[in-house]
């Protein structure tokens, strides 16, 4: 058996970021697909929503709806050589068909569900602090969470890899109920 890419999916509070950093802590490399966009927005001192909205709308129209899994590629690649690794936030399907062509039998697509109302409660409590400098706690209003959904399925593809995950996670308990999917996936496909 190879090594894996590990892509997990899922809307804005489903605890995709949670299933990967949980599967980070048992030896996976980790990569942010957005990482990208945060590390321009911080370039342009201004890590606003509405400017990392636009630099992900720049990077599509330069590389395509694919453009973050192109961009991301070679940080896959060297990680592969080394062991499994798990990229945070796959958004859209252009994304997911490069990399199964890419990789084939070792992508393994994982998606999170959480219902609407479980997510925007979940958002909307977040609070990001001083030492998120990875910005990896985005508060957002149950409206501005929504609309973040519609923007993500009608305008990012995000729907794609949602649908077509080899694996699919409720996520609708605790953090302990979500560490027990962590560890059914991992048993499933042989990567303990």
């Amino acid at each position: 058996m190879g090594n894996k890419l590990v892509t997990v999916s899922g809307l804005c509070g489903s605890g995709k970021s949670e299933f990967s950093k949980e599967l980070a802590r048992r030896g996976f490399s980790f990569v942010r697909f957005g990482q990208i966009t945060l590390d321009i927005a911080m370039e342009r001192d201004d890590v606003s929503e509405a400017m990392q909205q636009k630099i992900r709308q720049e990077i599509r129209n330069k590389y395509g709806m694919g453009g973050y899994a192109v961009l991301n590629i070679p940080k896959f690649d060297e990680f592969l050589k080394k062991g499994h690794i798990v990229g945070d936030n796959m958004t859209s399907w252009s994304e997911y068909k490069i990399l199964r062509e890419k990789y084939g039998g070792d992508l393994i697509a994982v998606t999170v569900h959480t219902t609407p109302q479980t997510r925007y409660t979940r958002v909307s409590k977040r609070r990001p602090g001083k030492n998120d400098k990875e910005l990896r706690n985005h508060s957002f209003t149950k409206d501005e969470a929504y609309l973040r959904d519609c923007d993500e399925i009608e305008n990012c593809e995000k729907g794609g890899p949602i649908a077509m995950a080899d694996w699919h996670v409720i996520n609708e308990g605790s953090k302990d109920d979500l560490i027990k999917e962590v560890d059914r996936f991992l048993r499933h496909f042989g990567l303990l």
